[in-house]
């Protein structure tokens, strides 16, 4: 199996109540991918930068299997970069700068050897780009999941993203964005609206909060690994999107009951991106951290009860 994922690839400076960096690599493909490698043999990354970027970065992907092919380098062109300060809470943050650069001309090209890639997750970017991606595939994929964001469903692209959407098998989104997206106050009658819109499956991000994965009538809740230390949410959401993904691509399944397993393993990479600044953390993971994680997961939802006989 192979997971084709398109997004940006950029520099970020991030200050947070526990500190702050300068100018440091991120993007979302860059999270995903990182992510991703742990569980899936071939990933794809279809993305734009400047030739300001680190190509040292590029390598340390290669080593982790990570295919940079579809990356493609504007000479003399500096590459997307970001900068934001989160407040207290940890969950709102204001943006400082965002500088589009190469992101301004990004036209995303599938290389052939990408073409066949068993699963797609189409990064947070703008819906009319994301539409370029799946009408340059052949065939469509075994799995198509896509990430969004609130500007997007603004009146100037709301129209293209649902287009997009129909064409989909699996959303995710925050919770904020649910209800923006469908006019619904409740999660449950939300979640329904925009499956009705194309999507079989939902994923509603909680941040601290945990995890819904919706699917026809069913529900499903992961919760969010208590943390001692959060330094950084920053990349959090596209971290657990590469490890959702990548863990259905190495296990071949992508039934409702495996997309489960998924969001355990994908919620246990977000837990570990927030320990440190941009991709720190996720570089210096081993396998067996990640299966400790997991485990503290199930052992935060385990327990055993006796339901009383009724008299």
């Amino acid at each position: 199996m192979s997971l084709l994922t398109v997004g940006t690839v950029a520099f970020d400076a991030i200050e947070t109540p526990f500190g702050k960096t300068d100018k440091i690599v991120g993007g979302a493909a860059t999270y995903i991918a990182w992510s991703a490698s742990f569980f899936s043999k071939k990933v794809n990354i279809v993305s734009v930068i400047g030739d300001d970027f680190d190509m040292n970065e590029l390598a340390l992907l290669r080593e982790r299997g990570v295919d940079t092919e579809g990356i493609e380098i504007k000479a003399g062109k500096k590459s997307f970069f970001w900068s934001g300060k989160y407040h207290l809470d940890m969950n709102s943050r204001d943006t400082l700068i965002t500088d589009l650069n190469v992101l301004l001309e990004f036209n995303p090209v599938i290389p052939d050897s990408y073409k066949e890639s068993d699963i797609l997750l189409l990064g947070n970017i703008d819906p009319h780009l994301q539409m370029q991606v799946i009408e340059q595939l052949p065939k469509r994929p075994k799995l198509v999941v896509m990430d969004t964001m609130n500007f997007w469903m603004t009146d100037a692209f709301i129209g293209k993203l649902k287009e997009v959407i129909q064409k989909i098998d699996v959303l995710a989104v925050n919770d904020a964005e649910a209800r923006q997206l469908s006019g619904e106050y409740s999660l449950v009658k939300a979640a329904k609206k925009i499956m009705g819109m194309g999507p079989k499956y939902l994923i509603i991000k909680k941040g601290e909060h945990g995890a819904l994965l919706f699917h026809s009538n069913e529900v499903f809740f992961a919760p969010a690994l208590p943390l001692e230390e959060v330094f950084d949410p920053t990349g959090a959401g596209d971290t657990f999107a590469g490890g959702f993904c990548g863990y259905l691509d190495k296990s071949r399944d992508i039934s409702f009951d495996n997309m489960k397993r998924a969001i355990i393993y994908g919620s246990a990479m977000a837990s570990f991106c927030v320990e440190k600044f941009g991709t720190e953390r996720i570089k210096n993971l081993t396998h067996k951290d990640i299966e400790d994680r997991v485990k503290d997961f199930i052992d935060l939802v385990q327990f055993d009860i006796t339901l009383e006989d009724e008299e």
